[in-house]
């Protein structure tokens, strides 16, 4: 197993006492900085540890942080769908057709080179305030890293397989079955983990545009009441559900690729 194949295998299976290491010198820093700002007249702009867990666990008793984080799933959920459905359809095609490549590259770079949160409001004028603009603003955000490791492994498969299906006489369905899907899955699922995982930031940035509901909500509405214990409850479950959702897709992708591994040893 090469140095490449190591560093893969330690990001996904990460050690879970780097984890709390990590953790841990987190707090330190936040109780460093709250004794920085101990005697300043600033000091409201961080909130304890203490002040955070009961927040925290109010909005668990009342409900509400359990409503708002239901409604950002949904938004990251529907956008994952819309933009992983797409970014296979175009990447397949952009992988088999040089011209619909060169067509395409320039508007899909475009499209990216776009801050998504210049778009985001232009999205809502769009689309309306609702759920609708929340999820192709996801879209738009996990598109791009699914398109291009489609795209790449479909344009990478060794010429030697190619030249043996030809032989063979496969149909196009079998070589789509048997070829392309195989040697694309890895990059696919790799793109899908990234991609997953900024899904919470499109739904976050959609949010902080036009929005009634959500996590990205509660973070705009701390802000303009000067809440930071409830801007910390609303940044620290988003950034739970960025660690949960790349840690199941790391697992899905494990367990679809177990072929791989077996292979190798």
């Amino acid at each position: 197993m090469g140095w490449r194949d190591k560093k893969i295998n330690r990001l996904q299976n990460p050690n879970p006492l780097l984890y709390l290491l990590s953790l841990g010198l987190v707090l330190l820093l936040w109780q460093g900085a709250l004794l920085a700002l101990e005697d300043s007249a600033r000091k409201f702009i961080l909130p304890t540890t203490a002040q955070v867990v009961t927040r925290f666990l109010r909005l668990v008793v009342d409900g509400s942080l359990l409503q708002h984080t239901g409604v950002t799933l949904l938004e990251m959920g529907l956008g994952l769908a819309l933009g992983t459905s797409t970014a296979l359809v175009l990447g397949y095609a952009v992988a088999h057709s040089q011209v619909l490549a060169h067509l395409l590259e320039p508007i899909i770079v475009t499209s990216q080179a776009m801050p998504v949160v210049a778009l985001a409001p232009l999205l809502a004028i769009w689309f309306g305030p609702g759920l609708v603009s929340k999820v192709v603003v996801c879209a738009l955000i996990v598109f791009f890293p699914i398109l291009v490791n489609v795209s790449a492994g479909l344009s990478h498969i060794d010429n030697g397989f190619r030249q043996v299906f030809r032989l063979l006489e496969a149909t196009r369905w079998q070589r789509f079955r048997w070829l392309e899907v195989p040697a694309a899955l890895p990059a696919f699922l790799t793109g899908l983990r990234v991609g997953g995982t900024s899904a919470a930031m499109g739904a976050v940035v959609g949010e902080f545009v036009a929005s009634s509901a959500g996590l990205g909500y509660l973070v705009k509405q701390g802000q303009n009441l000067y809440d930071t214990p409830l801007m910390f409850v609303a940044i620290l479950t988003l950034t739970m559900l960025a660690l949960v959702t790349y840690g199941a897709l790391g697992l899905i992708e494990r367990r679809i690729l177990k072929w791989r591994s077996a292979g190798k040893t």
